[in-house]
């Protein structure tokens, strides 16, 4: 199959940051997506509606040429969250929910929870408004392995969760392992998880073998092969549990490589074709359209979009980096070529890059 046309897909996890450097990001992901679901981690974080509506605004702003691009906005989980902010988000239809960062696991997470009981009754709250839970599943205690920190999540806190609040409509965040699978397919329907592009792609070695790959560090950190292999299946296999989602997370060249760099892949200037790459790898692009098109819009109660998109199978060189602010920002795939190439959407037969 060298053509490829599908019901335009969503992105339901990425990160704009602010400012200057929107122009650049929201572009990529506007040409590919018709919607988004961004997350709130900016400094200082989005924890209140009208905060969200504000950043929305920026966000829509950095792309006038994209009227239809919709995103869709997360409020940050904190300790000081209240019963009250949950019910103004359940009241804006742009925002769809909360997002929990326990405190410390990845980037500007410094607000987040650090003891996760104490946010229960805001969880209640929650599951009473219909307001979704958003949740990057890793503990944080130092004597855990970086390794193991997902599936100790998992046992300590998001199984409590689930079975505390079973009509809680939680999305488990970029999981990476075959434990975070099998728990996804042993909940009830209102569980499901994303999947990034660069777990499927990737194992670990893409970060340590032959020296320390910065621009290959995200958190949860990228596995070893047996778990990614978990994550092909999982995605590849129909089932409704699991989506698109990219966590691509931009940071200017300087923090990456550093003596102490920054955690996330940049992958939203060819997510949907990096995406294609991985189930074609796996003899299933016919099943692209339900993880990337239907699956996520479908947990949210969003109808699918009205519009498509066709890739085609050529060899589209990545530059080696992009205008990131006063910085660069260097793509996962720098120096490297993908194997599709995103045409416009509904008939429009340009190349989008």
């Amino acid at each position: 199959m060298d053509s490829l046309t599908l019901i335009q897909p969503d992105d339901w996890h990425v990160h704009f940051r602010d400012g200057e450097p929107l122009a650049t990001v929201v572009r990529h992901t506007a040409q590919r997506f018709g919607r988004a679901l961004v997350m709130p981690n900016l400094v200082p974080p989005v924890t209140a509606v009208a905060e969200a509506r504000s950043y929305r605004a920026r966000i829509m702003a950095a792309v006038p040429d994209f009227p239809d691009f919709n995103p869709y906005m997360s409020l940050y989980l904190t300790p000081r969250t209240t019963a009250a902010d949950v019910l103004a988000a359940a009241q804006d239809p742009q925002i769809l929910g909360f997002k929990l960062y326990p405190a410390g696991a990845t980037t500007h997470s410094e607000a987040g929870v650090a003891k996760l009981e104490g946010i229960y009754p805001i969880l209640e709250a929650m599951e009473q408004c219909g307001v979704a839970l958003m949740v990057h599943g890793e503990v944080t205690q130092a004597e855990v392995d970086i390794f193991d920190r997902e599936k100790a999540f998992i046992d300590d806190h998001l199984a409590p969760i689930t079975e505390r609040f079973p009509e809680l409509r939680i999305t488990f965040e970029h999981i990476t392992t075959r434990e975070a699978v099998a728990f996804v397919r042993a909940c009830g329907p209102r569980v499901a998880a994303t999947i990034t592009a660069h777990h499927l792609l990737y194992n670990r070695n893409a970060l340590l073998v032959g020296g320390i790959r910065p621009h290959f560090y995200c958190l949860p950190v990228l596995k070893r092969e047996r778990h990614r292999e978990a994550l092909v299946e999982a995605a590849c296999s129909g089932d409704a549990k699991f989506f698109l989602g990219t966590d691509s997370a931009p940071h200017p060249h300087g923090r990456k490589e550093a003596s102490c760099g920054c955690a996330g892949c940049y992958t939203a200037y060819a997510a949907i074709e990096l995406y294609a790459t991985a189930f074609d790898r796996a003899g299933a692009l016919h099943r692209l359209e339900q993880f990337a098109s239907i699956s996520g819009a479908r947990f949210y109660g969003l109808p699918v979009n009205d519009r498509t998109i066709t890739l085609r199978r050529e060899q589209v060189p990545t530059p080696d980096s992009f205008p990131f602010g006063a910085d660069r920002l260097i793509p996962l795939t720098a120096g490297e070529t993908v194997a599709w190439r995103l045409y416009g959407s509904s008939g429009d037969d340009r190349p989008s890059r």
